[in-house]
């Protein structure tokens, strides 16, 4: 089965199931589903970051500071939060993310309910080489440089996930 050919759940704006259908038909389609996205941090607290490859669906070659992806039909956000990091980081036995945060996004690509978790990853990774080109552990300070500049080309749901979790942050949540 392709990745264009997995079903998953479509959700309204108050992010309640109202059918299913497969990815590819829900991506033509601009419905709305559910992602997760999970940052991964080291021992040392640097950041997970990667290239994703060139033959993704969604933002081919893009960089991203989230691993993650979208829910399939019937999945927890739990669920497809620690499916899809220990699978894109290429680990087994990782914890259970903590989740932070949801939020509808909108932009680039269409609109997705997004829910955004933290792990602790301290084993090697071998990331999912059909998910991942390339990668590195960015501290902090590297990371926001890196957004900062606008050398990189960041994937804009990623983007967006990483300014609201860097505002959470600040509230004190």
């Amino acid at each position: 089965m392709s990745a264009a050919d997995e079903v998953l759940d479509v959700v309204d704006r108050d992010d309640r199931v109202t059918g299913q259908a497969p990815r590819g038909e829900v991506y033509a389609g601009g419905l709305i589903h559910r992602c997760v996205f999970v940052q991964a941090r080291d021992a040392q607290g640097r950041i997970f970051v990667h290239r994703r490859t060139a033959s993704k669906l969604v933002f081919p070659s893009a960089y991203d500071m989230f691993v993650g992806g979208v829910l399939g039909a019937g999945e927890s956000y739990a669920q497809a939060a620690l499916r899809e990091a220990e699978e894109e980081l290429g680990v087994q036995g990782l914890a259970q993310p903590v989740p932070l945060f949801k939020f509808l996004y909108e932009g680039p690509g269409g609109a997705w309910w997004s829910y955004v978790h933290e792990v602790r990853c301290d084993l090697r990774v071998r990331p999912q080489e059909s998910e991942v080109a390339w990668h590195a552990w960015l501290s902090e300070e590297e990371l926001a440089q890196r957004v900062a500049d606008g050398a990189w080309e960041w994937v804009p749901d990623g983007l967006e996930a990483y300014r609201r979790l860097r505002a959470h942050r600040e509230s004190g949540q």
